[in-house]
C-alpha cells in the first residue's frame, strides 16, 4: 500500500543477475509510493469480506477475525514504511533498502519480516538509548536554522525511531502466526470452535489466511486443554504449507486428533499485487494496467484466492479391540474431476482492482476472466462486486 501513470519510468533497482531473486527498492520516491499503494491496497480488503459477508460467504465473526490478520498486515507495511522512508538518500550509514518480490508476488521478500522480528524482540532497549521524537525534531529545527542544513541524518534517526515504536505496539503479520481459538457455539456435549491463524509463505512471498471450523468432544474445551491445544497448535503450524492439499492438512488433523472434528477447511490466499511500476507480470494482466495508464494510486491489481473444503458425512472406523472413532469423508469439487486435482471442494479466485483498469479489463475481456470474481475500487473507497 504508486506510480504516476502506467507508463512511467519504472524506479530504480539492484542488479540482479537472477530473476527470480527479490530486487531492492532503492529509490525514495518509489519507496514511499510503494508503501502507499499497499496501505491504499490492504485498506481495500476488509470492505471486500464485508461484501462477501452480505453475500452469505463470511458470516460476521468470520470477517472480524480475517480483519484482525489484514489489519496486522496493513501495521506490518506501516512499519517497514517508516525503516525504509529515507532509503536512497545519505544517511551517513547504510542500511540496505526494502527487498520485494517484483515477479511472483509483488509483496515484500520474506527476510524482510524475518528481520523486522527480530527487531521487534529488540524494540524496546532500540527505544531506551534513542532521543525522543520531541527531541530530535528540536534538533532538526536547531540544524535547519542555525546550521543551514537539511538534517538528512536526525530524519534518519527519527525513521528508526517511530519504525521501533511501530513495532513496540506489536499486532504485525509475523511470519508465523499461531492458531487462535474462537468458540462459536456448544452442541449437547461438543463444543464448536473457529480456529484461525496464518502465515507469510516463503515460497511466494504471499500472506496466507486459514479459517477451520471444528467439533470439540474432548473432556477439556480444547484452549484450557494444556496437552491438545499446544499440540494442535504445532500440528497446523507445521502444515501449513501452500504446496499441501487442503485435503491433507484437514485429513491429517482429523487422524491425529480423534476428539477433534473438522468440519470446514478455508485457506485465502492474499496476492499477487500487480502494479505496472513495480512488477513484471506478463499476459493479459500486464495488457490491462498498461493500457489503463492510470493516476498515480491506481496502477495496481490484487488477486485473492480462497479454497474451501467441507466435511459432507462422518463414518465410524474401529479404534483398538473394543473402541471407534469418527472420521471426516469429505466433499471435492466434482467438476471435471478437478476435486482430487486441487484438494477442495471449490476454488474462487477474485481480482480487487480499480474502476479505469476494470474498464479496460471488461472491454478487452481476456480469456480466463469470465469466472473470476472483480471487485472494484471507487474514486470514494467504496467496493463494488461486479460479475
Amino acid at each position: 500500500m504508486c506510480a504516476s501513470g502506467a507508463r512511467a519510468a519504472r524506479p530504480a533497482r539492484c542488479v540482479m543477475a537472477d530473476l527470480e531473486t527479490p530486487v531492492g527498492l532503492t529509490d525514495t520516491h518509489a519507496s514511499r509510493r510503494y508503501f502507499r499503494k499497499f496501505e491504499a491496497i490492504t485498506g481495500h480488503l476488509a470492505p471486500v469480506a464485508a461484501v462477501m459477508e452480505v453475500e452469505g460467504r463470511f458470516t460476521a465473526t468470520e470477517v472480524s477475525l480475517l480483519a484482525r490478520h489484514l489489519q496486522a498486515l496493513t501495521y506490518t507495511f506501516r512499519a517497514l514504511s517508516m525503516k525504509y522512508l529515507m532509503a536512497g538518500r545519505e544517511t551517513g550509514r547504510f542500511f540496505g533498502s526494502l527487498s520485494i518480490d517484483d515477479h511472483e508476488s509483488g509483496f515484500p521478500a520474506t527476510q524482510e519480516l524475518l528481520v523486522m522480528m527480530n527487531d521487534a524482540q529488540q524494540a524496546e532497549r532500540h527505544l531506551r538509548d534513542m532521543p525522543s521524537v520531541a527531541e530530535l525534531k528540536k534538533q532538526m529545527v536547531a540544524q535547519i536554522i542555525g546550521g543551514q542544513e537539511i538534517p538528512t541524518r536526525l530524519q534518519f534517526a527519527l525513521s528508526q525511531r517511530l519504525y521501533y515504536q511501530e513495532l513496540a505496539r506489536g499486532t504485525l503479520f509475523c511470519p508465523r502466526n499461531d492458531p487462535e481459538a474462537h468458540w462459536l457455539e456448544t452442541l449437547g456435549p461438543r463444543r464448536r470452535y473457529l480456529l484461525h491463524w496464518s502465515v507469510y509463505d516463503s515460497q511466494v512471498n504471499l500472506p496466507v489466511i486459514y479459517l477451520m471450523e471444528v467439533e470439540d468432544s474432548g473432556r477439556t474445551a480444547l484452549p484450557k486443554d494444556e496437552n491438545r491445544w499446544p499440540e494442535a497448535q504445532a500440528h497446523l503450524m507445521a502444515q501449513s504449507l501452500g504446496g499441501l492439499k487442503l485435503l491433507t492438512i484437514a485429513k491429517g488433523f482429523d487422524e491425529d486428533f480423534p476428539d477433534l472434528h473438522p468440519k470446514r477447511l478455508r485457506r485465502l490466499h492474499i496476492g499477487p499485487m500487480y502494479s505496472h511500476a513495480y512488477t513484471r507480470q506478463s499476459g493479459p494482466i500486464a495488457e490491462v494496467l498498461a493500457e489503463a495508464a492510470s493516476q498515480e494510486g491506481d496502477d495496481w491489481a490484487l488477486v485473492w484466492t480462497m479454497e474451501d473444503l467441507l466435511s459432507e458425512r462422518v463414518r465410524t472406523e474401529r479404534a483398538g479391540w473394543f473402541g471407534t472413532v469418527e472420521r471426516e469423508v469429505f466433499a471435492l469439487d466434482p467438476f471435471s474431476g478437478r476435486g482430487a486435482e486441487t484438494g477442495a471442494s471449490a476454488t474462487e479466485r477474485a481480482i480487487v482492482l480499480p474502476a479505469r483498469p476494470y474498464q479496460v479489463l471488461a472491454e478487452k475481456r481476456p480469456p480466463g476472466f469470465e469466472t473470476v470474481r472483480k471487485f472494484v475500487v471507487g474514486r470514494d473507497g467504496r467496493v463494488m462486486s461486479v460479475r
